[in-house]
């Protein structure tokens, strides 16, 4: 796939379908910190949107809240047309997240930890599955290895098949190319925006990566203070800031440099 192709995460009958993601309203509050502050975002099926912001802007708390783990102090969330927050065992079975930040077992060799993801989801043939990921993700020489010997990158790539085993029709990606040199990077890349378009899944990115998100999102959506401060398509905002790059937008932002 080419890199227009990779950069185009959207069909064009994205506007005639319901969101596969929903939110309005969301608040989330630590104590007296509000780590997420009344915000309002729909992701049309078959869009790659990147939530972007510093560290504590609230991006993992609304990721969080997105996938089930946290509830939030009020707001909706729907995802696939389920209510998050009354009925998400509707949906668990349909989304996944990739993280680099998160361990698996580190006792277990990577096949075994794929074949638990596996059972976990109700996967008809897993070492099917497995092998379809390995050879996909260059995975093969890692399968028989304990998941704590791995290197950050190898962890990135095993993250990634974790969240692909069930073939989620929304996927959830923080930092996905964490640690990867710059040719498994764009590998990953390709593979990505190839596996949206062929299963038109939804995907929500949170990277510090911006040419990463230039690259293979059609809508950002910037964060501060857990609040959506600047959304759009990466062109409009580079072109509505006057900039050359979506990383000179976020600089811009972050450093209260706003376009008015």
């Amino acid at each position: 796939m080419d890199d227009q192709a990779a950069g185009d995460g959207s069909s064009p009958d994205l506007c005639a379908s319901a969101p596969s993601i929903e939110v309005r309203g969301l608040i989330k509050s630590y104590g007296a910190v509000r780590a997420v502050d009344g915000i309002d975002f729909s992701i049309a099926p078959g869009e790659t949107a990147a939530l972007l912001g510093a560290n504590g802007a609230g991006k993992t708390t609304t990721i969080s809240i997105l996938i089930g783990l946290l509830v939030p102090d009020s707001g909706s969330v729907t995802v696939l047309g389920e209510d998050m927050l009354r009925h998400r065992y509707r949906v668990l079975g349909r989304i996944n997240l990739s993280s680099p930040y998160v361990d698996l077992p580190r006792r277990l060799t990577v096949e075994e930890n794929l074949r638990v993801f596996g059972n976990i989801y109700g996967i008809k043939d897993i070492p099917r599955r497995i092998g379809e990921l390995a050879e996909e993700l260059d995975l093969g020489p890692l399968l028989g290895r304990p998941s704590g010997q791995l290197s950050s990158g190898q962890r990135s790539r095993v993250a990634l098949a974790k969240a692909l085993i069930n073939r989620p029709e929304v996927l959830f990606l923080d930092e996905p190319t964490a640690s990867l040199d710059p040719d498994t990077a764009d590998r990953i890349r390709t593979y990505l925006a190839a596996y949206q378009a062929r299963e038109n899944a939804t995907i929500l990115m949170a990277s510090h990566n911006m040419a990463e998100v230039e690259r293979m999102c059609s809508l950002v959506m910037i964060m501060k203070a857990g609040r959506i401060v600047r959304e759009g398509a990466p062109r409009s905002l580079i072109e509505h800031f006057g900039r050359t790059t979506l990383e000179e937008v976020f600089l811009d932002i972050a450093r209260e440099k706003a376009a008015q």
